[in-house]
């Protein structure tokens, strides 16, 4: 089984979890209601999908 020659060192171990950050969701407004949502979902307050109604939504 291949083992590594050298220790890798804390600047290219770094380098290597750049990436690994956590990013905020990308919200958009829903087209009906202009409430924050997540792109591609049915919006939860209204919901409405891509100007359609999908699911009906019990005002309480």
């Amino acid at each position: 089984m291949p083992v590594p020659k050298r220790k890798t060192g804390k600047t290219k171990r770094n380098m290597r979890r750049s990436h690994h950050a956590m990013k905020s969701p990308n919200l958009t407004e829903c087209q009906s209601c202009g409430d924050r949502i997540v792109q591609h979902r049915v919006c939860p307050n209204c919901g409405y999908y891509n100007t359609r109604i999908v699911e009906s939504v019990d005002d309480e």
